[in-house]
């Protein structure tokens, strides 16, 4: 039986932290803010030395405020555990009453709160300083965030599933997981672009379909929602998957006593 109670006191921890400390709600959206304003007047160069080619903003400027909502998704998953950890407080938690699923609830709907204040400061930046119009998207634009979102959440389960199982000295493999992604999803250019074994990865990563799907509307052609369920599916398999693994590597830890000897030096 699920309660809400428990979800809810997750959800209370993170908004006194962050009340508590301007810190952290500072990266929520600063470097979001850079990544708009860096790629805004990239494209504002590239449109003025082009001004017979394609308009570079929604092309180049809306796939990085994807890639960036998809970032801060992931980041918002990962970062409410290792709160968690760096303070020594994951054990307390799972001394009480609280289940697996709860605390991913919790995880999930945290990284909701932060990711749509992103989001939001993204969508007015983009907008109003470099003329970024979403309408050209179309209804599109939400299945393409809802995608994202999922599959954010489900690189976010697996990082903290990294963790668990390897102590909190993994949590550098974390970090650099979206820039190991982005060739692959092929964020700034087509998958026909890529040798063939890196679209074979291409084509089992959901943001793929999404920066595709994007391009192609863009272009004036009608888009192919198959390729965006397809996208969908991959990633609600990968939420399960995900959250399947970091069940049995925290049941391992709590069977080894692993999760009493969580410290700073674990790494085995």
């Amino acid at each position: 039986m699920i309660h809400l109670r428990p979800i809810a006191a997750i959800l209370l921890r993170q908004y006194y932290l962050m009340r508590g400390s301007p810190a952290r709600v500072l990266p929520v959206f600063a470097w979001a803010a850079i990544d708009i304003v860096l790629w805004g007047f990239i494209t504002r160069y590239l449109n003025a030395i082009t001004t017979s080619g394609p308009n570079f903003i929604p092309m180049l400027l809306g796939a990085v405020l994807f890639w960036d909502f998809f970032t801060r998704v992931m980041y918002g998953v990962t970062t409410t555990f290792l709160e968690d950890v760096w303070s020594r407080n994951f054990l307390n938690l799972f001394a009480t009453p609280l289940t697996i699923f709860e605390y991913l609830t919790g995880l999930v709907l945290s990284s909701i709160a932060t990711s749509a204040i992103g989001l939001m400061v993204m969508l007015i930046l983009a907008t109003a300083a470099f003329g970024l119009s979403f309408f050209g998207y179309g209804l599109m634009l939400i299945p393409y965030l809802l995608v994202l979102f999922l599959f954010g959440i489900s690189l976010g389960i697996l990082a903290n599933a990294l963790v668990l199982r390897y102590g909190p000295a993994a949590e550098w493999f974390v970090w650099p997981i979206p820039a190991f992604l982005s060739p692959f999803a092929a964020v700034f250019y087509p998958m026909s672009v890529l040798p063939h074994w890196m679209q074979v990865v291409s084509h089992l990563l959901p943001p793929a379909y999404v920066f595709e799907s994007m391009r192609t509307i863009l272009a004036g052609q009608a888009a192919r929602p198959a390729m965006l369920l397809w996208a969908a599916s991959l990633a609600i398999l990968y939420i399960l998957l995900t959250s399947w693994l970091f069940t049995r590597i925290h049941h391992r830890a709590i069977r080894t006593g692993l999760i009493a000897r969580y410290t700073a030096e674990t790494a085995t």
